[in-house]
């Protein structure tokens, strides 16, 4: 008698509807996945994974309602043994490393073959971790290098570093601080330690710094 396999559940969260029903299609077709739900932001995304408590979470990086760290932290805190995969455009390695270092299991780049996709949730469900091949050596990189002084982008927290992507962005600190749901005088006092951090002088600094360092797309 053949074996019986039990499906990896999936939760897919991406704020772009046609994206969504497209990866569920493939990875249903899989047959050794199923999509248990879709959502278009953070906020629905903890309270449909408070509902199903699938087995793995796809989600992407930037999406309305949500900080992606503290996202992260919220599933593992209702369950500990989901795997989290980040599907997102942003092929910055820092991105990935604050996924990760915040306990994500995976980081993928959207541009990657949908086989990839494939391949990285039966890899994250296996317990390993699954770094995009275009990133993979930098980030890796980062992640095994020796203790040391820190400095530019090295040296920013996760929220400074999603601070410093929302002001890269354009927005201002009032549509900064809507963002992430913090007040604007936090956002203020994070825009000054970035300022300092970075050795830059003006939000438009910032900006041209986010662009030059592909932090935006």
């Amino acid at each position: 008698m053949a074996a019986m396999y039990k499906p990896i559940s999936v939760i897919l969260a991406d704020d772009h509807a046609m994206v969504r029903e497209a990866l569920a299609r493939v990875l249903e077709a899989n047959g050794m996945i199923r999509v248990v739900g879709q959502v278009g932001d953070g906020r629905s995304l903890l309270e449909t994974f408070a509902r199903e408590r699938s087995d793995c979470v796809v989600m992407d990086y930037s999406m309305p309602h949500h900080n992606p760290v503290d996202t992260i932290k919220s599933i593992l805190e209702i369950k500990k043994t989901t795997k989290i995969l980040v599907l997102t455009v942003h092929e910055n390695a820092h991105y990935a490393v604050h996924a990760l270092q915040a306990g994500a299991h995976g980081y993928l780049i959207k541009s990657a073959a949908v086989e990839e996709l494939v391949d990285a949730i039966k890899t994250v469900g296996q317990g390993d971790i699954y770094i995009s091949r275009k990133i993979s050596a930098d980030v890796w990189s980062k992640l095994w290098s020796p203790k040391q002084p820190r400095s530019g982008l090295e040296a920013l927290s996760p929220r400074e570093f999603d601070v410093l992507r929302n002001l890269g962005s354009g927005l201002s600190i009032q549509d900064c601080a809507k963002a992430m749901n913090l007040s604007v005088s936090t956002i203020s006092t994070y825009r000054s330690r970035l300022l300092s951090k970075l050795n830059l002088n003006s939000t438009n600094e910032l900006v041209r710094f986010a662009v030059e360092n592909n932090i935006i797309s």
